[in-house]
């Protein structure tokens, strides 16, 4: 049975960029009390005509591109989102419309901020099974959609964005263990009310907007890094001490310096994009990972560990030799 590898990444973001400054002048914030409370500087918004779609094919071409590959080459794409284009189909058929390719399964994955993991988790099952070969992983979020610009508790801390991975098999190690979990009954404290079945209209700030009870989001997503931490080496082979880099999701620096603690990181070892990018939910692993394989700091060979927290609540971890 194979492994699966990432052959490739990508990312994208959108030009438009406001800065907490920005923000200063519409809300009662100040840039001090969001990078205390954030470690966010600023964060990329996509344009009015930009969509989800859009960003993530721009992070798929530059995947495909660095994994020396042709779109049809494809034989699944998955794209974890929970901002997608349409009602249906699916964000990762639009994509696949517009790579000019046909048949192979394209279809989403809904995790919130832990959709990278649970897409990548589905992906390089299809890989080990023998159902796919050469697999595109998508996150892409317009969170700035759902977002009320007048809520300095949510609007602060999210920002737009795409990144992508190709994965194709390898007799070496890959991918070497993903553990996901979910637990619904903290629905309520990381929500959009309202969706298509319930009466969403954008008109309703009670129900279109984010809304989350930050405190207790942050409380459980600390105490969580513990079981994080523990499965995704259990069973391995691999040792806490083994890792070269954490590629954490980009929630939070206070929740990304407490993950890197509980693996004894420095943090020059950690990937942190969260003051440039904000939260871009399940783009902002694959983003981040991009940005440190291109500017030179992760290499082929090294030891990473994803690992992401998200409504719902979900959440998962995923190591991986690059």
């Amino acid at each position: 049975m194979p492994n699966s590898r990432i052959a490739g990444t990508g990312s994208y973001l959108p030009e438009k960029v406001i800065t907490n400054q920005d923000l200063e002048k519409i809300m009662d914030t100040s840039d001090e009390w969001i990078r205390e409370r954030s470690g966010i500087k600023r964060r990329h918004v996509a344009a009015d005509d930009e969509s989800s779609a859009d960003m993530g094919l721009y992070a798929a071409r530059k995947a495909l591109d660095a994994a020396g590959i042709d779109a049809t080459d494809l034989d699944l794409i998955v794209v974890a989102t929970t901002t997608p284009d349409k009602v249906f189909p699916s964000t990762a058929c639009i994509i696949q419309r517009r790579l000019d390719i046909h048949e192979c399964p394209a279809f989403d994955v809904h995790a919130a901020c832990a959709g990278f993991v649970y897409a990548l988790d589905v992906a390089d099952r299809f890989i080990r099974t023998g159902g796919a070969t050469t697999a595109l992983v998508i996150g892409t979020e317009t969170y700035s959609r759902i977002l009320d610009w007048e809520d300095r508790s949510t609007a602060v801390l999210f920002g737009d964005g795409a990144g992508a991975v190709v994965l194709q098999p390898t007799e070496e190690e890959g991918i070497i263990r993903t553990a996901i979990h979910a637990d619904g009954k903290f629905e309520d404290l990381l929500h959009v009310p309202k969706g298509i079945s319930t009466g969403y209209s954008p008109e309703d700030p009670e129900g279109a907007y984010i809304q989350m009870k930050g405190h207790a989001v942050f409380k459980k997503a600390v105490a969580t890094l513990d079981s994080m931490a523990r499965e995704a080496l259990e069973h391995s082979g691999h040792g806490a001490d083994e890792i070269d880099w954490l590629v954490p999701h980009q929630a939070n620096l206070r929740i990304i310096a407490a993950a890197a603690k509980k693996f004894n990181l420095p943090m020059d070892r950690v990937v942190v994009t969260v003051d440039e990018h904000a939260n871009t939910s399940s783009a902002s692993i694959p983003l981040a990972l991009d940005v440190a394989v291109r500017d030179g700091r992760i290499k082929r060979g090294e030891l990473l560990l994803f690992e992401a927290f998200g409504a719902g609540f979900t959440w998962g971890s995923t190591l991986v030799r690059f």
